[in-house]
């Protein structure tokens, strides 16, 4: 069985005109599904995105899987929402429909007719299909959006001029929304379509909800965190941030090897950044699990200085009091329910 001919060869510069009676779609919007033809056309416009505090590009750094294009979702004022042309790229697979990314590229000489690079087909990523960022609005207002990674699948091209820029230095920015958001979305996701994959994302998900709910009726308001590291162009959000004691939490699924590690992982990929924090108390790093994990893994969490809170038999929240290794070597974690000194 011979592969079929793509429509157009990556890299051709075409018009609307041209585009358009080949993949389907019509008009001038940024997200153009194709019922007929089983697509969802893409179009991307650096010079668009800048106004309104973003650009759409490929990350400069692959992961183990390949390369990732991020593209931020339709809308124009307010929070940007899971429904219209943001649907479609996120349902693509489900309905059978393939995304095609086009890059703008300028005009006609003499018109104005814009045109456009075709960069290949693309699918969205099955681990990680959208993040929440803030951005700004056409008014000039703070709201959140949904940036979409992508995943070339067939011939593709990949300019330089296409590429983020890296980042000078770090940067951190506070959401008070965007972790509650993301969770209603997938929560949504997982309504429609199920999979036991996403039996363990609900489970982190709940876990994660609840803590919030509880701290922030304590009087610690959570806020995610949005970190962009220097010296690349790839973020680490974190949807557990206290602000007032300088606590980043990451939620597992399970108190099991896979999940400890993962976030262990995690958290400490993001430590020399986080330690640039600036805040009067210390960074406090802390794996966030469902039950309290077995001793070799609260050993190896505390080898790094990372303290652990588990959700108790009560059904409530502890902190363990992991001040101390299994060989008795201090780490000096702060204990939220350890008995304060008379």
């Amino acid at each position: 069985m011979t592969a079929p001919t793509p429509a157009f060869p990556p890299g051709a510069i075409l018009t609307r005109a041209q585009i358009h009676p080949v993949l389907g779609g019509s008009g001038y919007a940024g997200i153009c599904p194709a019922v007929e033809k089983k697509n969802v056309l893409l179009f991307s416009d650096s010079k668009i995105g800048e106004r309104y505090g973003y650009r759409d590009g490929w990350l400069a750094e692959d992961d183990e899987i390949g390369p990732i294009f991020t593209y931020t979702g339709a809308g124009k004022q307010g929070d940007q929402t899971l429904s219209g042309g943001n649907a479609a790229i996120l349902d693509h697979a489900k309905k059978g429909r393939t995304l095609h990314l086009f890059i703008a590229v300028g005009k006609i000489p003499g018109t104005d007719t814009r045109t456009h690079r075709y960069i290949g087909r693309f699918k969205v990523d099955e681990r990680n299909p959208f993040e929440i960022r803030e951005a700004r609005d056409e008014l000039g207002d703070d709201r959140n959006v949904i940036v979409f990674r992508l995943r070339p699948i067939g011939p593709f091209i990949r300019d330089t001029s296409d590429t983020l820029q890296i980042a000078p230095r770090s940067r951190f920015r506070f959401n008070r929304t965007a972790g509650r958001l993301a969770r209603t979305y997938r929560r949504q996701r997982r309504q429609q379509q199920p999979t036991t994959a996403d039996q363990v994302e609900a489970a982190r998900d709940d876990l994660a909800e609840a803590f919030e709910a509880r701290e922030t009726a304590a009087g610690h308001p959570i806020v995610q965190l949005e970190l962009s590291m220097r010296n690349s162009t790839s973020q680490l959000s974190f949807d557990i941030y206290d602000r007032t004691n300088n606590t980043v939490y990451e939620p597992t699924a399970s108190a099991a090897s896979e999940s400890i590690t993962r976030a262990l992982a995690q958290l400490l990929a993001a430590r020399r950044y986080l330690r640039e924090l600036n805040h009067q108390q210390p960074l406090h790093l802390m794996v966030l699990t469902p039950s309290l994990p077995r001793e070799d893994l609260r050993d190896l969490l505390a080898e790094h200085g990372i303290g652990i809170v588990y959700r108790n038999d009560s059904g409530d929240f502890s902190e363990f009091d992991n001040s101390a290794t299994s060989h008795g070597t201090p780490r000096g974690f702060r204990c939220v329910d350890c008995p304060v000194p008379a």
